[in-house]
């Protein structure tokens, strides 16, 4: 499969995250490119790319910015911001760091083009706590960045001015939720908000805010300089442009991995040299631990958002977490379910509750201590959470366990003590 890097292109030049190894393979000429173009155009241009959103929900990239209002431009208006969201906390997720972490400029310039896009003088980059490499290689590339008259005031002539604070968050997943990482922005708890308002309307500081996740800002002057169509001319009709794909697990090479956006499993496990030699491919997620499991007869399903939402799963942050067929997925599901229970914020019910209960109930499984009616409390515990939630979080947790009920019953039921296993074949009878 023939791949011509775009997003990874500079990964591998000599110190690639420096300014000059940056400039000397096109950094900020996109930039120059959008100041001399109306904002309004940039947002047309971004709509017309299709790209979305690679944070997880996939949502129309242009279409969000569109949403800032941008008639009121008096006295009294209130300012918008730009906010990134580089709190990668996805288990099974490495894509946003290795970009902060080799080239980090491509998300300034990304940062300063959306931000004159949506008529922005301020951005926040909300970096996640316990990343401090990446953190610091971020600051030092907007120290750079200011020395070099990329930021400030009167940006390269153009009359644009930017502010762009770097904020290291507390290391708390739900603070990579969009309304818990504003709120954890202005010095409260990270907790999630009650929407609407959204963020465009009353975002950070209560002003229209758009909410952006690293790579799609580093997407963006990619497509400033190829065009719409030479965007749209990689990966799906629906879901444009490349990817990084996290593959993880039991494969030979783990790493990133970027493809078009459609690629299917087999191909990405080409590229790591495939599963661990002598094991075969027993479920896999197909966008982080928060998604629903996927089987190998998933293989060859499209990596893109329709494809993967038709099968029965999201693409959510392209994280592949592979596992054999050494695995347990019950002892799986219970490792991210215990991961839910612990970064739930409790701040509704369902979510904090529920959580707690479901990993009672499959360390009971796991133990060998479960009983015919556990399978059945999982499920409806999950129903009393999803779509009850404040956020996506409690959704999250039940993906897991419904899914691994779906595909694997067979290995819930063969953890059961024979006199409990006994009750599940008497009814299966009657």
């Amino acid at each position: 499969m023939p791949l011509t890097p775009v997003l990874t292109k500079r990964w591998l030049s000599p110190q690639s995250w420096s300014l000059r190894s940056y400039e000397e393979l096109d950094g900020y000429t996109a930039l120059r490119k959008a100041l001399t173009v109306a904002p309004g155009e940039l947002v047309t241009l971004v709509k017309d790319s299709g790209l979305r959103g690679r944070g997880g929900a996939g949502f129309p990239t242009g279409l969000k910015w569109s949403f800032i209002p941008q008639g009121d431009t008096g006295a009294g208006a209130k300012p918008k911001y730009l906010v990134v969201n580089a709190d990668e906390g996805e288990p099974g997720t490495c894509k946003d760091l290795p970009l902060m972490m080799a080239d980090p400029h491509s998300l300034i310039e990304g940062v300063i083009i959306s931000s004159f896009a949506i008529n922005a003088n301020f951005a926040v980059i909300y970096v996640r706590g316990e990343a401090v490499h990446a953190l610091r290689r971020v600051q030092s590339a907007v120290h750079e960045a200011y020395q070099a008259g990329y930021l400030g005031t009167d940006i390269l002539g153009s009359g644009y001015d930017l502010e762009v604070v770097v904020h290291a968050g507390a290391g708390a997943y739900i603070c990579g939720e969009e309304t818990a990482l504003l709120d954890s922005l202005e010095g409260y708890r990270g907790q999630p908000r009650l929407k609407p308002p959204f963020p465009a309307v009353a975002g950070l500081y209560g002003s229209p805010t758009v909410i952006n996740n690293v790579e799609t800002l580093c997407s963006v002057p990619y497509i400033v300089l190829g065009g719409a169509q030479w965007w749209k001319s990689m990966g799906t009709e629906k879901s444009s442009g490349p990817k990084i794909f996290s593959l993880s697990g039991r494969v030979e090479k783990p790493g990133q991995y970027e493809a078009p956006m459609g690629t299917t499993l087999r191909e990405l496990l080409d590229l790591a040299g495939g599963v661990r030699e002598g094991h075969e491919l027993k479920f896999w997620t197909p966008g982080g631990s928060s998604t629903p499991y996927f089987t190998a007869e998933h293989i060859d399903v499209p990596l893109d958002f329709d494809e993967v939402a038709a099968a029965g799963s999201m693409l959510g942050t392209t994280a592949l977490m592979i596992f054999d067929e050494t695995d347990c997925i019950v002892k799986a599901t219970l490792r991210f379910t215990k991961f839910y229970a612990h970064e739930s914020c409790g701040k509704c019910t369902p979510c904090r509750e529920g959580t707690y209960w479901m990993v009672q109930i499959l360390q009971r499984l796991v133990d060998g201590e479960g009983t015919a009616e556990d399978l059945e409390t999982l499920l409806d515990t999950c129903d009393n959470i999803l779509g009850r939630s404040f956020c996506a979080l409690g959704d999250g947790a039940t993906s897991p366990i419904t899914s691994s009920i779906q595909y694997f019953r067979d290995d819930y039921i063969a953890l059961l003590p024979e006199h409990e296993r006994a009750k599940l074949t008497v009814g299966a009878a009657q």
